[in-house]
């Protein structure tokens, strides 16, 4: 799809401008992961506790679902985990890359959309770590799908991804600090294009779709899922004063 295209161009170019999600982690956080402390999110700031991982994650196959940047793959393959990170932008994965060479370690890099797992066998992952990123897709329960394929029984789903009660509000306005409540849920930024501060915000951010809660989260169940863990975590928009618009899930495989 041409969206598709279009995203990994943009994260491309954000990746290039070191977005949030782009700065890879240091050698010291490497060696410090590889003594046994260490933390990935999946959401912008709030740590993921540790006990929603395997007690010893050496040699579990962990698949870095739409997690590029050089941050939760170099961490997770410093403890021992065989890592293999997806993602949409090549520049991105890149950043993977960099600190694999820059610090010795073993990470396998895939570019693809995360609705289309085809590349991978059914079953053969431990744990897949999903950061905020499914809203960059238009619809979200094909990765769910996939994401129960490719996992073994009793395989982890770690999943972070957006409070649709952002996208409710004007975009442009919202960055200002203005609460002006103009879209309804489903929202996609496809059909906004006519206004000039969604084409603005779409040509340096990418395109945004706000997944219905029932689809985030009712679609890991219907998938095969059991949500056993949930947390929030600030969104980084003007809301955060109000409430935080970040959600993370812990699923396991039935």
């Amino acid at each position: 799809m041409k969206y598709i295209e279009e995203n990994s161009k943009i994260w491309d170019e954000r990746s290039e401008n070191n977005d949030t999600w782009s700065v890879p982690v240091t050698t010291e956080m490497v060696n410090r992961a590889r003594e046994g402390s260490w933390s990935i999110v999946l959401t912008p700031t709030k740590p993921v506790p540790a006990n929603w991982f395997p007690e010893n994650l050496a040699e579990k196959k962990i698949l870095c679902l739409a997690s590029g940047g050089g941050q939760q793959g170099p961490i997770l393959a410093a403890t021992g985990a065989d890592v293999t990170v997806f993602d949409n932008s090549k520049a991105q994965l890149k950043k993977d890359e960099f600190v694999a060479g820059r610090d010795n370690l073993q990470i396998k890099t895939v570019q693809g959309n995360m609705q289309d797992l085809s590349i991978f066998e059914d079953e053969s992952f431990d744990c897949i770590v999903h950061p905020w990123s499914n809203g960059y897709i238009d619809d979200v329960r094909p990765v769910w799908r996939e994401c129960a394929r490719v996992l073994k029984k009793n395989g982890l789903l770690l999943a972070g991804f957006g409070n649709p009660i952002e996208y409710i509000f004007n975009a442009g306005k919202l960055e200002q600090g203005v609460f002006s409540v103009e879209n309804t849920i489903p929202y996609a930024d496809i059909d906004h294009m006519d206004d000039p501060e969604t084409r603005k915000i779409v040509e340096s951010g990418g395109y945004l779709w706000s997944h219905t809660l029932e689809d985030q989260i009712q679609g890991q169940i219907e998938a095969g899922f059991a949500i056993v863990g949930f947390y929030e975590d600030i969104g980084g928009t003007a809301l955060d004063n109000y409430i935080n618009s970040s959600i993370a899930t812990k699923a396991i495989k039935l």
